[in-house]
């Protein structure tokens, strides 16, 4: 079983979860600016975290059902954030807040490992995911995530797959094509 998977299983078994809220399609789970320290799992729908420069909007990652998503700077920070976190779809979601989900961690040397392993594999992806866009060909960026997340490309509409992948619409549409 995977980190993330056994992390939602233990929370889930301790009835951690504080408690479920439901956007619609469009709605704002946390806007720029704002502070949020909780911790969510996607029950159903799907979400894209992004940032906006002068110019356009860059989306950064989703969230789609059985993934964990959070404004982890916000989280580990307690400050405000430049990421906005908005709903694709109606969208529904388990919540924790900080200090629970720090109680848990603090509970076990098994929970604070677990949380390390969560954290190293998303700085991982993270870089990854930089040297991705910094030196792959759109060509290549695309065929990367089609096989590390197919399922991303029948939960996320495609412009906002082309905003992740740092290419417009139209060129992962030819790309698709081939």
């Amino acid at each position: 079983m995977n980190p993330i998977s056994k992390l939602i299983d233990k929370i889930s078994n301790e009835n951690l979860w504080d408690k479920e809220i439901r956007l619609e399609r469009n709605d704002y789970l946390k806007v720029k600016g704002s502070i949020d320290t909780n911790i969510y799992l996607v029950k159903s729908g799907s979400l894209r975290i992004f940032v906006v420069d002068e110019y356009e909007e860059h989306t950064i990652r989703f969230g789609y059902k059985n993934n964990l998503i959070a404004s982890l700077d916000s989280f580990l920070s307690e400050e405000p954030s430049e990421l906005h976190i908005q709903a694709l779809k109606k969208t529904t979601l388990k919540v924790i807040n900080k200090k629970s989900y720090t109680s848990f961690m603090d509970s076990s040397l098994e929970n604070k490992k677990l949380w390390l392993d969560i954290l190293e594999a998303f700085v991982l992806q993270q870089m990854e995911r930089e040297i991705d866009i910094l030196t792959s060909s759109p060509v290549e960026r695309y065929n990367r995530v089609l096989k590390r997340s197919p399922q991303l490309f029948q939960e996320i509409p495609s412009k906002y797959i082309a905003s992740y992948l740092r290419m417009t619409p139209e060129t992962l549409s030819r790309i698709k094509k081939y």
